[in-house]
């Protein structure tokens, strides 16, 4: 029972941002701006890995990369406290407001629309014996990259506008082991940096990687958690199965791309990381499209088994499961 005269009997009563603010124990408040904290959900978490954003109606969401849990505020509650459910979750919010509000006085505070660093330039340049290392590491060659249209950058800038187009700040990064993911028609969806432990990837554009290679020649269609983890599949060389993967595991490639292709193949299975994550994001796949999925139990994914244990040990290992699979 809740000790207070005060009674709160709608969710939409309490302010979203509060939800984030008060069981993430967040240091600032929130009014459109992104915030990058370690897990909530993972003691172990050593590098941040939660994102706290809005979306495009400029509620708050989250997405944890370390637990692979997102959503909105139930979602969090939800996850936090082990609900079995959105109408539980929602039943202690309130509660807990209630009682926050008994002894505090929460003003939201005024939305603000945050303006975001978007690339703007960037400069193309040749493959040297640095990237020739980092990549031989997972037994890729330059013409399994160019094939798949990745190819090394000098530098890239990015830049934040305000809402007249006027430039507010500029960043210039030129380092090594830098590199591009571009589609077959020259648009760079991605920025790929392997050494950039914050921030590996940059997103530019919505893309399902792998889809412009598809031939739809093949019997079998595999989704992997990576471009990286794609093109190490075709390192194998294994034949009768085409490849794709999303802009990240923990992303759902969506109905109006899956649903056109799934009659082009007589099966499509997924495999992902061998972590909890990445079973989460598979069987999110075996819950939406029906999907079977296998798990590698080598390295912490495809590209890192073909690194640590070598092309023919992992095809050795793979292919079993495959055929079982199909």
């Amino acid at each position: 029972m809740i000790s207070t005269a005060t009674i709160i009997s709608d969710l939409n009563d309490v302010p979203r941002e509060w939800v984030f603010e008060h069981y993430l124990k967040l240091t600032e408040r929130l009014s459109g701006q992104s915030l990058k904290i370690k897990s909530i959900f993972s003691s172990r978490d050593k590098v941040p890995s939660m994102c706290i954003y809005t979306d495009s109606k400029g509620h708050y969401k989250f997405k944890d990369f370390s637990s692979g849990y997102g959503g909105d505020g139930l979602n969090l509650v939800m996850h936090l406290y082990n609900l079995d459910g959105r109408g539980k979750a929602s039943f202690r919010i309130m509660e807990d407001y209630a009682v926050y509000i008994s002894n505090n006085t929460y003003v939201p505070i005024t939305y603000k629309p945050q303006n975001k660093y978007v690339v703007s330039d960037y400069e193309m340049r040749h493959w040297n014996t640095l990237d020739q290392a980092y990549w031989k590491g997972f037994k890729l060659s330059s013409s399994i990259l160019e094939g798949h249209n990745v190819y090394p950058l000098s530098f890239y800038t990015m830049i934040k506008e305000d809402d007249e187009g006027r430039i507010l700040d500029t960043v210039h990064i030129k380092a090594n082991f830098i590199y591009g993911y571009f589609r077959e028609d020259g648009t760079l969806y991605k920025i790929y940096t392997p050494k950039n432990k914050d921030n590996k990837f940059i997103k530019v554009h919505d893309y399902i990687q792998g889809s412009d290679q598809l031939e739809f020649k093949s019997k079998y269609l595999i989704i992997t958690s990576s471009l990286k983890d794609l093109m190490c599949f075709k390192r194998l060389g294994i034949t009768g199965i085409e490849s794709i993967s999303p802009d990240s595991e923990n992303s759902v490639i969506p109905e109006n791309f899956m649903k056109p292709i799934i009659s082009k193949y007589q099966k499509v299975i997924v495999l992902f990381d061998n972590d909890e994550p990445g079973l989460k994001s598979a069987q999110k796949y075996k819950s939406k499209y029906g999907f079977e999925y296998i798990n590698l139990d080598m390295s912490k994914d495809l590209s890192d088994s073909v690194r640590d244990h070598g092309v023919d040990k992992v095809r050795e290992v793979l292919f079993p499961l495959l055929k079982q699979a199909l």
